[in-house]
């Protein structure tokens, strides 16, 4: 990382972004499945993005709503794709030790990532925290552990894939219609962006899917989704059940998007992954429009 290029920030407090967007958005990941995904047909809809499949946006003029990376050694390992990540995003989440030396100067608005707090057996039972959706009452520390915030000042619950925290993210903006991309959670099947030139990035999945992954995003399914917080999967390889988050094509997501939910779009057949629209300030579509460049 070149000294000149350093960039010194604190990171602002999320509490900035609750809220501010609402209706469809894409959560664009790293699977091989991402490769499909029709990006410029969705262009209209916001986009949240991380680790290297920011790569996917390369020959596009679409700048992701959000980019986030909870992996501490990415940017050593794929350096010119965290630089993309930083010129291209609107705003851009990091640990604040990462926010204290970037290697260029981010274009967008940057954000300090942090952990959820634990709490005590007393909070759990008691609920007092709406804004960190936690598992019942368990005796192992791990289902302890496991968590959804819907408000990242609050920080965030880590289940072992990036995916999981911006799932937190979509809902703590306001979106209200989540599109997996690339979702596959298939270790062996790799990274879209990686090559044999780029190299490749360690990868932890197979450790930590069942005891970590699955259980964090059946939570999900459980405790928040539903008609405030719809998820779909365009990934027909995603080892995530359909029955934890329900698998559809490209044309339902579009039909989702563009005029609302069909009936019994969750029996839908799966085929491949795809895309979404953008936020923030309202426009005719309904949808809050980002702002200005």
């Amino acid at each position: 990382m070149s000294p000149e290029c350093t960039q010194d920030n604190q990171g602002l407090d999320f509490a900035a972004t609750r809220n501010i967007a609402d209706g469809s958005v894409f959560i664009i990941a790293s699977g091989s499945s991402a490769r499909d995904f029709p990006m410029e047909r969705f262009a209209d809809i916001p986009m949240i993005t991380m680790n290297g499949a920011v790569a996917l946006f390369a020959k596009s003029a679409i700048k992701p709503f959000f980019y986030i990376c909870t992996d501490t050694s990415f940017p050593l390992q794929q350096p010119d794709l965290f630089a993309q990540a930083l010129k291209r995003s609107r705003r851009v989440a990091l640990w604040p030790e990462q926010l204290q030396s970037l290697p260029v100067r981010a274009v967008g608005e940057l954000f300090a990532l942090k952990k959820a707090q634990r709490c005590s057996l007393w909070e759990r039972l008691s609920r007092r925290d709406t804004g960190l959706v936690r598992k019942g009452f368990a005796l192992d520390a791990r289902s302890r552990s496991l968590g959804f915030s819907k408000d990242l000042s609050k920080g965030f619950f880590d289940a072992r894939t990036v995916a999981y925290a911006a799932l937190q993210l979509a809902y703590h903006a306001g979106f209200t219609k989540v599109f997996l991309v690339g979702v596959d959670l298939n270790q062996a099947a790799g990274r879209f962006y990686e090559t044999a030139e780029c190299g490749k990035s360690p990868c932890g999945l197979d450790q930590h899917f069942e005891g970590r992954v699955l259980p964090s995003l059946k939570l999900m399914s459980e405790k928040v989704m539903g008609p405030r917080f719809e998820v779909y999967n365009l990934s027909a390889a995603s080892r995530i059940p359909a029955s934890v988050i329900p698998k559809i094509d490209i044309q339902t997501a579009e039909s989702i998007i563009r005029r609302g939910k069909p009936e019994q779009v969750a029996q839908a057949p799966a085929q491949g992954s795809r895309g979404e629209p953008r936020l923030e300030r309202s426009s005719a579509s309904g949808h809050r429009l980002p702002p200005a460049a």
